[in-house]
């Protein structure tokens, strides 16, 4: 009767998980089509990103 038990516990968890990841990918979905449209050509990651020297962060100036 344990046995069953466990595999019953174990099954709902793998459904409750399995469940969690198909929401997590619609919600990916949703967020994607939502998204500001990227010029062709510019990497998105990179959007915005001055290249050269990068200013000192506070800490460092203040001593």
């Amino acid at each position: 009767m344990t046995t069953t038990f466990n595999k019953r516990s174990k099954e709902r968890a793998r459904q409750d998980k399995a469940r969690e990841k198909a929401e997590d990918r619609a919600n990916r979905k949703v967020e994607k089509a939502n998204r500001a449209p990227v010029e062709p050509g510019e990497d998105p990651d990179l959007a915005g990103i001055v290249p050269g020297p990068q200013p000192l962060p506070e800490w460092v100036s203040e001593s």
